[in-house]
């Protein structure tokens, strides 16, 4: 097909990608507001060492206590990242909150919190628009996980574990992520091809003869045209 040709469709329903283009550039402008600046996020991070007392062992040649309480120490940060961002320990968050005077549900405490680990250590990070309540989030974090960590351990069957704080909780902001800038830009071009490819889509269906040319490729004779007025 020559570049004529093509250019005769487009021309013939240029409105599709045009519509479709200026429909999702709407509707993704009212959602994600480009014109206004993301609102502030601040994120808080801290460090955990979890540790297992060595077991007592009378016949030191069996195994050796110190490996063994090293090899349990990595399982149990496998499961205890669950337990961190678990409903339960956001409740105990929302329970120290409150008696400060600070009104959060737990729901949105348990959304904000993201953890990894490394080998035994367990990092553990809250995501916030104030910083004055992420400050309060995290150290009410720190004080449950250093008061409280064996009622956590004991549902995990190993009540001799012992929690560090590595780095305790700093409160810095969050830049805005390439997608957050790039979103709505990315959505109106995606719609423009959409909709180009939707315009070939429909020529491809349409089983109209529009031009002596589609009757000559059909074997039919052409006896004459009808000019435009």
């Amino acid at each position: 097909m020559e570049l004529r040709e093509y250019w005769r469709i487009v021309r013939r329903r240029w409105w599709i990608p045009v519509v479709l283009t200026l429909l999702v550039a709407g509707i993704s402008a009212v959602q994600l507001r480009p014109w206004q600046s993301p609102p502030p996020r601040y994120s808080a991070s801290l460090r955990l060492i979890v540790s297992v007392l060595p077991a007592t062992q009378s016949d030191a040649s069996l195994y050796d206590p110190r490996y063994y309480a090293w090899l349990v120490s990595e399982y149990l940060v496998d499961d205890f990242t669950e337990v961190v961002g678990s409903q339960l320990f956001a409740q105990a968050i929302n329970r120290r909150l409150a008696a400060q005077g600070i009104a959060i549900h737990s729901g949105l405490i348990q959304g904000s919190a993201t953890t990894g680990k490394q080998h035994r250590l367990l990092n553990l990070t809250f995501a916030w628009g104030d910083p004055t309540q992420l400050a309060a989030i995290a150290e009410a974090a720190v004080a449950e996980l250093s008061e409280n960590a064996t009622v956590y351990f004991q549902q995990l069957g190993t009540p001799e574990v012992r929690v560090t704080l590595l780095d305790s909780p700093v409160v810095s902001p969050v830049k805005a992520g390439t997608r957050q800038r790039l979103e709505w830009p990315l959505r109106v071009i995606l719609a423009f091809v959409a909709g180009v490819g939707l315009l070939f889509l429909l020529e491809y269906l349409d089983t109209s003869i529009r031009s002596s040319d589609e009757l000559e490729t059909l074997g039919l004779p052409v006896i004459g045209t009808i000019p435009r007025q």
